[in-house]
């Protein structure tokens, strides 16, 4: 079995101890992410309040908590219905070609052709903004194509194999094949995919409720709370900081993730 590299190490390690907050933070902070006053307004970082409080007296540190759990959890969801979707057209389009290959990828040239936040947008714009279940949705259509992509060639390049030709032979059918010949090696081509995939659905969402279409009160999300920041930035410094470096560190830890099982794939190769 291959040994972890450093950069899967270092990855899991940042990342698990980042999950390790998200998932606290569902279940208990030090105060009310909404409530005022709950301390001084705009103070700096003390030992009540880890990360300072906003212009409301709000605690910093409980807001990034429940914030960054906002943000994990539709990342993770866009996620998982690009890759679903993606891997199931990708699979169709890559074992079987032909009629199947050019309607499936056409359509995917499709969504492809518009740049992905401008069509996030426009998905947002006749579901309705300020709702995190259609920045889901909308979100999650837009990552179907890269998904698609990557799983068509990966299926593609296996399909004549000397195994999967074996098992047509035996009788196996198309389903059996793709589910239990095919796609467990296509694996270590999909993971790297969806760690890039999250670090993208992190920073689109961000941006989107940065911008006041995403994610709004009374919903916490890291993107809007770096909206606020910004007004208050000469004032509360640290707001920004904290909220920002949580971000930078979830993506960074995942995206080192990806790049050691990058390195460990083409080891193994």
């Amino acid at each position: 079995m291959k040994r972890m590299n450093g950069y899967l190490k270092a990855g899991l390690l940042l990342t698990g101890f980042m999950t390790l907050l998200i998932v606290a933070g569902y279940f208990w902070t030090p105060y009310d992410p909404s409530a005022m006053m709950a301390g001084p307004k705009l103070s700096g970082p003390t030992l009540h309040n880890l990360m300072g409080t906003d212009n409301f007296g709000r605690d910093i540190f409980s807001r990034v908590l429940k914030g960054a759990g906002t943000t994990f959890a539709i990342a993770a969801a866009v996620v998982a219905i690009g890759a679903v979707c993606g891997t199931i057209i990708g699979a169709l389009t890559g074992y079987f070609g032909g009629v199947v290959d050019e309607v499936l990828m056409r359509l995917n040239d499709a969504l492809t052709a518009f740049p992905s936040i401008l069509l996030a947008l426009v998905i947002i714009s006749v579901l309705g903004p300020g709702n995190k279940y259609n920045v889901v949705l909308a979100l999650g259509i837009v990552f179907i194509p890269s998904f698609a992509r990557v799983t068509r060639t990966a299926f593609a390049s296996l399909r004549d194999v000397n195994y999967v030709k074996s098992a047509r032979l035996m009788g196996a059918g198309s389903g059996r094949i793709l589910m239990v010949h095919i796609l467990p090696n296509t694996i270590q081509v999909l993971l790297p995919a969806i760690t890039i995939g999250f670090n993208n659905a992190v920073l689109a969402e961000a941006s989107m409720s940065y911008l006041g279409i995403g994610v709004t009160p009374p919903d916490a999300s890291l993107g809007y709370m770096l909206s606020e920041a910004q007004s208050m930035f000469t004032a509360a410094p640290w707001y920004a900081v904290c909220t920002g470096a949580t971000i930078i560190l979830l993506v960074f830890g995942v995206g080192l993730i990806g790049e050691g099982l990058q390195r460990r794939g083409r080891e193994v190769d």
